[in-house]
């Protein structure tokens, strides 16, 4: 059986059976009366997984349970209540390219000039019949010097398969420790990275990164597909912009992080187990932005490339267990803890590829419970282990929406023993 491939309509539509519920997720088109968002390659039949059977999920159901140390008895639920916190958004700018995604033909993808902190996400996929790159081509003022220094940033290698890619991309990103300079001399075009120019898409495999730099005057940034012998720094300038599709899913968005924080400190035996809700649309909103290529209003459906600092204060003397639970389906992905100094990367999940398909999907009573504030934390809901941690670790975590993967999620606190 192939648990590597994205998850399709068919296999989500089993499991809502299989659990018994008409409510079930859609992975590839935002359901704007549900709560699933997906940024990924729209799935085709000879990518669909092949079909799993009820034995197959209930093990994989036993092997989560025994990897997450779950010892509740079947059916045994427990309580879980929002913990109420306030997010502030602030940064530089993120440049979102992800539209068209099935890129037809050569072309620009985005293009916006920023200054100063930026932040670049490109989501695509090779949807023709020959070899490609995806690049990232940087121009400053022509006649003028440029800095351009690269703070943090990653890709996966370019695949069918996507929650891979996605996975890999995200494992990048908050592993990255550099400080790259790049100097446009006299306004001249660079790559953001000289490994865009060796990397190559064959037809139908998909390539995704995001980077974090920094410029001391004005960069214009294009997001280009070319062919694998073309220099995309020539290239880039007679490309055209090429159309967006039905998603429209890219843009520019000002401040492009969000800093969440508890509205009072968390002690684990006073408030018992609590949850965050993450991209949801609903107490964690979606970021508006513009469409540079033509002016257009648009909206960053799942916060995709918004990086999340979520600083919640804990008080208490009893260690702290926190997981990341997905309420849409499958997720692949990573994340960034910080004690002090010292940071730890965090697979999302560590012991499988993916998570969050063997998990049933919600009721609708379930749904609207969880977004009014009370939620239940049933034995069969798949969440990655974040670790635990004492309230003197004031321990601070990093996230971002990954490519590939269903949202949204709930970050949960609970007791250790709990």
């Amino acid at each position: 059986m192939n648990w590597k491939k994205s998850v399709s309509a068919a296999l989500i539509a089993c499991l809502a059976g299989l659990a018994g519920s008409a409510h079930a997720a859609q992975p590839h088109a935002y359901d704007k009366e549900g709560t699933t968002v997906n940024l990924t390659a729209r799935a085709r039949s000879a990518q669909q997984p092949v079909m799993p059977h009820r034995e197959a999920i209930l093990k994989k159901m036993e092997a989560t349970k025994k990897a997450f140390g779950i010892t509740a008895k079947e059916g045994e639920n427990l309580p879980m209540k929002m913990l109420p916190v306030s997010s502030t958004d602030t940064g530089g700018t993120l440049l979102f390219s992800d539209s068209p995604e099935y890129v037809k033909e050569n072309g620009i993808l985005y293009r916006d000039t920023v200054t100063g902190d930026a932040r670049v996400l490109y989501y695509h996929l090779n949807d023709t019949s020959r070899r490609k790159k995806v690049a990232v081509v940087l121009e400053g003022v022509p006649g003028k010097n440029t800095l351009v220094t690269v703070n943090r940033g990653g890709a996966g290698a370019p695949s069918s398969d996507y929650l891979k890619v996605g996975k890999e991309t995200q494992t990048a990103y908050f592993n990255d420790t550099r400080r790259t300079k790049i100097y446009l001399m006299g306004g001249r075009a660079h790559l953001l990275d000289l490994s865009m120019d060796t990397t190559i898409l064959d037809p139908d495999e998909l390539v995704y990164g995001v980077y974090d730099f920094t410029t001391d005057g004005p960069v214009k940034v294009t997001v280009l597909m070319c062919d694998e012998a073309t220099d995309p720094t020539l290239y880039v300038k007679n490309a055209r912009v090429l159309p967006k599709d039905e998603q429209r899913l890219r843009g520019t968005f000002p401040q492009m992080d969000r800093v969440i924080k508890a509205d009072r400190p968390y002690d684990p035996m006073r408030d018992g187990t609590v949850y965050i809700p993450l991209a949801d649309d609903k107490h964690d909103l979606y970021r508006r932005g513009i469409d540079a290529t033509d002016g257009s209003s648009v909206v960053n459906y799942g916060n995709y490339g918004i990086l999340y600092y979520m600083d919640i204060q804990t008080t208490g003397r009893s260690p702290i267990q926190y997981y990341l639970s997905p309420l849409g389906g499958t997720y692949a992905g990573a994340m960034r803890a910080t004690i002090g100094a010292r940071h730890h990367l965090l697979e999302v999940p560590s012991y499988a590829a993916y998570f969050g398909d063997a998990t049933p999907p919600e009721t609708d009573a379930e749904r609207t419970s969880r977004e009014k504030g009370e939620a239940v934390l049933k034995p069969d809901s798949e969440r990655a282990d974040l670790g635990t941690y004492h309230t003197t670790d004031d321990v601070r975590f990093e996230f971002s929406p990954p490519g590939a993967s269903n949202l949204p999620v709930n970050l949960i606190l609970m007791p250790k023993d709990k």
